[in-house]
C-alpha cells in the first residue's frame, strides 16, 4: 500500500461513514453494491466513500469480474497506520449505526451464500462434468501431491517416461527417478531436463540403484506385475527408505485377462490384498494398508488398488 502522509489519512477518517465502511472491510472483503445494502445509501455516495479512503492508502481493491472487492488489509499498513486505526476503530464500534451494519452484513454474506447453493443446487447433475471442463480430469487428485513434505526424498520407481516425478517435483526436495529401459529413460531425461531436482538413474527394480535409507517416499506405480520375485523386490525397496518412510503401491486388482502375459509382458495377472501383506511382513515393512480405486467410465482395463507399506 502507498504511503500517504498522516493528515490526508486523518481527513479521511473524518466522516463516520467511511469510518463505519472500514469497520466492514477490516472484517469482510465487499464489492459496493454489498457495502450500499449494508450502509443504505446511494451506490454513487458509498462510491466517493471508497475513493477518498482508496486515495488515502486505507484500502486495497481487488477485480472480480466487472466489479471490485474492498479490504482493509492491516499487514499493508505502517506502524503509523494501525495505531490510528486501532484509536479510531474503538470510536467507530461504539457508533450505533455501526452496529446495524454488522446485522446488515450478515444478510449480505447470507445472500451470497444463497447464490452459491443455488448455482450448485441447478448445476449438480453436471458439476463433475463442468469441473473437468474447467480444471482437467482428477484434478484433485494431482492435489493431493501436495501432503509430500518439502524437504523430503522421493524415489519413483519404474518412471518410464516421468510423468509422476514430474508432477511430484515442485512439491518435494529431491526426486530420484529410476528405470531399466533406455528409450523410457530417454524420454524421461527429455521431459524432466528443466527440473534441478530429479534424478535420472538407470537400474532394475530387483536391484535399485539407491543408498540405503535415502528415501522418505518410494513410489511403485504400475509395475510389479512384471517382475517374478515381488517379494525380493519389495525388500529391496524397504532397505532404500528411511525410519517412518512408506511405500507407496499402484497396482491391479486380480483379473482373469491372462492375454496380458503376451501382449504386455506381464508376469503377475494382479494382486490381493492378503498376497500383499504376507510379502511385506516378508520385506520387514510393519503394516500395509489396501484400497480399491474407483474406475473411470472410459476405463477399459482391470481395476486398480493402493497400497500403504508402513515402516518403524
Amino acid at each position: 500500500m502507498k504511503r500517504t502522509p498522516l493528515f490526508d489519512r486523518l481527513s479521511a477518517l473524518a466522516d463516520p461513514t467511511r469510518s463505519r465502511c472500514l469497520l466492514l472491510l477490516e472484517r469482510h472483503e465487499l464489492t459496493v453494491s454489498e457495502l450500499r445494502a449494508v450502509l443504505q445509501l446511494p451506490q454513487s455516495t458509498v462510491s466517493r466513500h471508497l475513493k477518498v479512503l482508496t486515495d488515502a492508502g486505507w484500502l486495497t481493491a481487488r477485480e472480480d469480474g466487472t466489479s471490485n472487492r474492498y479490504r482493509l488489509d492491516l499487514k499493508t499498513l505502517d506502524a503509523a497506520g494501525r495505531k490510528l486505526w486501532g484509536s479510531v476503530r474503538e470510536e467507530a464500534e461504539g457508533l450505533s449505526a455501526a452496529a446495524r451494519d454488522a446485522q446488515r452484513v450478515k444478510g449480505v454474506l447470507a445472500e451470497r451464500h444463497t447464490r452459491s447453493q443455488q448455482f450448485f443446487a441447478s448445476s449438480a447433475a453436471q458439476w463433475d462434468k463442468v469441473r473437468a471442463e474447467l480444471f482437467g480430469a482428477r484434478t484433485e487428485l494431482f492435489a493431493l501431491v501436495g501432503l509430500l513434505g518439502a524437504d523430503q526424498v522421493v524415489g519413483d520407481l519404474g518412471c518410464g517416461t516421468g510423468q509422476l516425478s514430474e508432477v511430484i517435483s515442485p512439491f518435494v526436495s529431491r526426486v530420484i527417478a529410476v528405470d531399466e529401459s533406455a528409450a523410457m529413460l530417454k524420454a524421461a531425461k527429455a521431459r524432466l531436463a528443466p527440473l534441478e531436482n530429479v534424478e535420472l538413474r538407470a537400474g532394475r527394480i530387483e536391484e535399485l540403484p539407491i543408498e540405503d535409507g535415502r528415501l522418505d517416499v518410494a513410489i511403485l506405480s504400475l509395475v510389479l506385475h512384471y517382475v517374478a520375485e515381488p517379494a525380493q523386490v519389495l525388500a529391496g525397496i524397504r532397505r532404500t527408505l528411511k525410519r517412518g518412510g512408506k511405500l507407496l503401491l499402484v497396482d491391479m486388482l486380480p483379473h482373469d485377462r491372462a492375454e496380458y502375459r503376451q501382449t504386455m509382458g506381464h508376469v503377475w495377472l494382479g494382486f490381493d490384498a492378503e498376497q500383499l501383506e504376507q510379502w511385506g511382513k516378508l520385506a520387514g515393512f510393519t503394516g500395509v494398508r489396501t484400497h480399491g480405486l474407483p474406475s473411470g467410465p472410459k476405463m477399459s482395463g482391470p481395476s486398480l488398488f493402493t497400497a500403504v507399506f508402513a515402516t518403524t
